[in-house]
């Protein structure tokens, strides 16, 4: 005779812990006061870092320049990597606020917007798949992904392409209700995705439509045909209107675009060279602590609890979820940031059994999360004054990968202000209290923006000394006569970028066949080549790295004998 299953624990009440319960206006209040301050930290008082902030922020300083938001550019070359949505916002918001700001922290203001669109989108999602109660919970989940550590705060194709992926699923969710209405806001977010990244979240979003009636009869419907063709009324000539802007300005230009987006690099096995278990391997840790739970609602609604695994509210984030894994996996060049619009869907998942957890899994994860954060607040805090006064340290050298023994970190007021506000709120809002699942969540949320103020506070001064161009820049910019010819080789989009940014060096590729005849060439070492020999009949008269950095080396050659 099989034994009778057990019930899962007795899940709370939502309405009883969502911000819509008592104290409605003060916990909505905390809880955007939260989110604006982890958007905010980070955004501006730092140069542009490699590598896609950079390069992002190059394309946008050339269209604020010229005003030409057709064909972006790096340092005055073409740069169709990535579409032109994202360097264009970042534009706009330059020439609105720089100055005061300067341009770059001007600039990244868009990456602000962008990541507010991602929140807000998510939230409604929630709110149409899982109910009014639910509409924090993903956003919360959200902010805490490890995944969203830095990469969310900077300017990138990317992140734009999260954010119209946010906006596409909010098109699905609000689609079962109000086709039409689904139908603009899928098509709207399709074409932010293609305008910001290109082919493949837009392929990700169509193979979703083509899925869903395949399981689920939700979407077995007229209406959902109906919402996929609105979508595609709406996507396509949004999407369209900037390959056909790009074709007549040069076919050319168009031509190579083409190329750039070529589908073997969506489809690797067709062509080799990828690793389909990479974003795999690495999800458990980007996607804290979305995958944990996500698990724990497939042990619950697996077993048939709670409305099961049939409900909208699975099956739409869990399709999407599915399908941007399979597209990651098959990408010939996966890397982490690309992770980040799985995130969105996956943060859906994990929400919708939070209220059900055993209140000794909500308690693991309350005590891991207080006591992790406490724990590494308090290293942040002791590494940065002992740097700071005694300078730093060997071990401390060997832990951040610094090679200058004895570096001090600057110290602003500002930041040492705002390094403290966040922590005493953060013993504050942790500090025993009516403990539930969702307060959890939110402490662990806390915890990651605590960490990243003290981060994108008081470290940020000796973060940005490491990672910036701008004195290698500046040391090269002396080295070379005005209107003296540079090329370059080895050159990366990045450092071509800030290197015109910072001072004024626009160099002629080497890789391009330009440059053969310039007196001076500007050479980029990895590594394992800082002792490669010189190339005959050039002159090394200058060589130097960022701070602090051995990873990378540049060295300025001259033409002719000494």
């Amino acid at each position: 005779m099989r034994a009778p299953r057990t019930a899962p624990p007795e899940p709370v009440d939502p309405e009883s812990v969502s911000p819509s319960g008592p104290q409605r206006a003060l916990k909505q209040a905390g809880l955007v006061l939260l989110c604006v301050a982890w958007i905010a930290l980070g955004l501006v008082g730092h140069d542009p870092w490699k590598a896609e902030d950079a390069t992002t922020f190059g394309a946008a300083y050339d269209m604020a320049r010229t005003g030409d938001y057709v064909v972006p550019r790096i340092a005055g070359e073409p740069w169709l990597e990535r579409g032109p949505l994202v360097p264009a916002l970042a534009a706009g918001t330059l020439k609105l606020f720089s100055p005061p700001l300067a341009p770059h922290n001007a600039a990244r203001l868009a990456a602000g917007l962008l990541l507010a669109t991602v929140l807000v989108f998510t939230a409604l999602a929630g709110r149409e798949l899982l109910g009014r109660a639910f509409r924090w919970l993903p956003v919360l989940i959200l902010v805490g992904s490890i995944g969203m550590w830095e990469r969310a705060h900077a300017l990138s194709g990317e992140l734009g392409m999260t954010a119209g992926i946010a906006v596409a699923l909010w098109g699905f969710a609000l689609a079962l209700r109000r086709p039409v209405a689904g139908g603009i806001a899928l098509g709207v977010g399709i074409a932010i995705a293609f305008l910001s990244c290109g082919l493949g979240a837009p392929v990700w979003l169509a193979v979703t439509a083509l899925l869903l009636p395949a399981v689920s009869p939700t979407w077995r419907t007229r209406a959902h045909a109906a919402t996929v063709a609105v979508a595609l009324a709406v996507a396509l000539p949004l999407g369209a209107a900037w390959p056909i802007a790009l074709a007549e300005r040069s076919p050319d230009l168009y031509a190579a675009w083409s190329a750039a987006e070529s589908w073997s690099d969506y489809f690797a096995p067709v062509s080799g060279g990828f690793d389909p278990l990479y974003i795999a391997k690495n999800l458990p840790w980007l996607a804290w602590p979305a995958v944990p739970l996500a698990l724990w609602m497939l042990w619950i609604r697996g077993r048939g609890f709670n409305g099961g695994l049939a409900d909208a509210g699975v099956v739409l984030p869990g399709v999407f979820v599915l399908v941007i894994l399979a597209g990651l996996a098959l990408e010939r060049d996966p890397r982490l940031i690309s992770s980040m619009p799985l995130l969105v869907p996956l943060a859906l998942l994990a929400s919708i059994e939070v209220d059900s957890l055993k209140r000794g899994f909500s308690g693991a994860l309350d005590w891991f999360g207080i006591l992790t954060f406490g724990l590494c607040a308090i290293l942040v805090w002791g590494l940065w004054i002992d740097s700071y006064l005694y300078g730093m340290s060997p071990a401390t050298a060997r832990l951040l990968r610094d090679t200058e023994i004895g570096f001090r970190p600057s110290f602003k007021l500002w930041a040492m202000l705002a390094a403290l506000a966040m922590t005493i709120l953060w013993v504050a809002m942790v500090r025993p209290a009516r403990r539930s699942n969702r307060r959890a969540v939110l402490n662990w949320t806390i915890g990651m923006t605590l960490l990243w103020a003290l981060v994108s506070t008081i470290w940020l001064p000796y973060i940005d000394s490491r990672r910036s161009y701008r004195a290698v820049a500046e040391s090269i910019r002396e080295q070379v006569p005005a209107g003296v010819c540079v090329a370059s080789r080895n050159l990366g989009e990045a450092q071509r970028a800030l290197f015109a940014y910072f001072a004024g060096i626009v160099t002629e590729r080497v890789e391009a066949g330009e440059g053969g005849e310039c007196p001076l060439k500007l050479v980029q070492l990895g590594k394992g080549d800082h002792d490669v020999p010189l190339p005959e009949g050039w002159r090394r008269i200058w060589e130097g790295n960022r701070r602090g950095d051995n990873t990378e080396k540049f060295v300025l050659l001259k033409r002719g004998a000494p």
